[in-house]
């Protein structure tokens, strides 16, 4: 029992000392530039006692390497790195119990993990919190593993080889306290999983930027006067739905109309389907004919026809129906849609199999599987998915009727599988690392370094003369042989 009461002494002291290190620096002017970060170890494992920052101090990229730098020399060499996409005092403030409320706390895990002394940094600039992946992989010698917990159970560990591990947590300002508190499990089950394992382990929890609304909202909670959100203890019922009030107002002026939405039966939604602007093309008469789909797709009061479509576990179809397109009274456009499990990878991924146009009994498919992919936990998302320029949806054969068509999504973005409360999971983008203005930099170069070389060459080949004509003496006779 003394041992349990210890331990308890132990993690509220610890998540005390969070708390009341994110506090002191508090001020409603505070979160615009800067995000907290926390380091800490696995139970057991050896740390170095790094001094943390004065009040009000702002951490930048150079100080931030020195802590890291000692955390990792000194301490485990697997690093676990959770980067939440916005972060901000509030966050902690507002949503982890710091009033007294614990029964409100959506970090119990995160407080279940800081039982030894962490290291509490309330400011640290943003473009430092970028640099943190760039700092640990040139201490610790080794490429980042994005990985999610599921992946993460499939991995075997060294302790005596190093390991950065970063896990990717998302920051909706539209359900913030469920979004942290879904963070919060990632991070138990992620630590549950390391402990399993028996590694030691090293790590951090911050955030890429600032989020801006939290600290709007810590300024109307300030109440004039320069009164800090500590002071301001109206209530925290109160400032939620101050919260919820400036969000719907925000979501309304930006009139995002939802998605494109299908539930089997009366069960959870499985397909989403999202787009800026939905078009179809026809080849006839020596010309291209157009017609946009959108207003019949997409919208606030928009209900389209999805009868035909159908999901499982491996297959997916989403079907749209529409009248009177292009002249053709019966016009289908289906996405079909399958996962599998693949070997190399070791995990699943789903493709976008096929995209058909059924009109007046013929079809036309387009092959997306190519090109169209992702994993099966994740959404698809891609700026232009089209079949005229830069192709990802290619006609399966040179005489199918689908060369006669364009199909086009701008802003495309679909999930197939594992869809979790009607909304999009992370997004899986569809830009590549090499964009055209690297590619021109790569070949202008290239170019540059060739003509150097040829230059470099021509200079080398150049021969002083062993033979000088003296004016005094017989001049001199060169045969051509020579």
């Amino acid at each position: 029992m003394a041992t349990v009461g210890t331990q308890h002494l132990r993690r509220i002291s610890a998540l005390r000392a969070v708390f009341l290190g994110l506090l002191s620096v508090l001020h409603p002017a505070a979160c615009e530039d800067q995000v907290p970060l926390i380091l800490w170890t696995s139970e057991g494992a050896s740390v170095p006692a790094l001094v943390p920052p004065a009040a009000g101090h702002i951490v930048e990229q150079q100080q931030l390497a020195s802590y890291l730098d000692a955390a990792v020399s000194a301490g485990p060499r697997n690093v676990v790195l959770f980067l939440q996409d916005k972060m901000s005092l509030e966050d902690f403030t507002v949503y982890g119990g710091a009033f007294g409320n614990k029964q409100d706390s959506v970090f119990p895990n995160l407080e279940a993990a800081l039982r030894s002394s962490p290291l509490v940094l309330p400011a640290v600039s943003w473009p430092a919190s970028n640099a943190v992946i760039g700092q640990l992989q040139d201490r610790l010698e080794t490429s980042p593993l994005y990985l999610d917990p599921e992946t993460l159970s499939q991995l075997r560990l060294n302790a005596s080889s190093p390991a950065l591990l970063v896990f990717r947590l998302p920051a909706d300002l539209m359900s913030a306290k469920e979004i942290l508190s879904g963070n919060d499990e990632v991070i138990g089950q992620v630590l549950a999983t390391m402990t399993a394992q028996s590694v030691p382990y090293t790590a951090l929890y911050t955030g890429l930027r600032p989020s801006r609304e939290s600290a709007a909202l810590s300024v109307e909670a300030g109440l004039g006067g320069g009164r800090s959100l500590l002071q301001y203890r109206g209530g925290y019922k109160e400032r939620e739905r101050q919260r919820e009030k400036q969000q719907r107002r925000m979501k309304q002026k930006a009139e995002v109309y939802p998605p494109v939405e299908f539930k089997e039966g009366e069960g959870e939604t499985c397909i989403l389907l999202w787009a800026k602007s939905l078009s179809v093309s026809i080849f006839r008469r020596g010309r291209w004919e157009d017609h946009d789909l959108t207003p019949d797709t997409f919208g606030k009061d928009v209900r389209p026809k999805l009868h035909g479509s159908t999901c499982d576990r491996t297959k997916s179809r989403l079907v749209l129906n529409y009248n009177n397109v292009l002249g053709h009274n019966v016009f289908k456009l289906t996405l079909a849609m399958s996962q599998r499990h693949y070997k190399v990878s070791a995990r699943r991924w789903f493709t976008l199999d096929s995209v058909e146009l059924d009109y007046d009994g013929t079809k036309a498919s387009f092959n997306g599987s190519r090109h169209v992919y992702a994993p099966a936990e994740y959404s698809y998302r891609c700026q232009t998915v089209s079949s005229a320029r830069w192709p990802l949806l290619v006609p399966r054969t040179t005489k199918d009727p689908a060369n006669q068509w364009r199909v086009s999504f701008d802003d495309f973005q679909i999930q197939g599988f594992n869809v979790s409360d009607g909304e999009f999971s992370y997004a899986s983008d569809c830009a590549g690392f090499f964009s055209p203005g690297i590619w021109m930099g790569l070949m202008t170069s290239l170019l540059m370094l060739l003509l150097l070389t040829y230059g470099l060459h021509m200079i080398l080949q150049l021969h002083t003369m062993d033979r000088f004509d003296d004016p005094k003496g017989p001049a001199i006779s060169v045969p051509q042989t020579e």
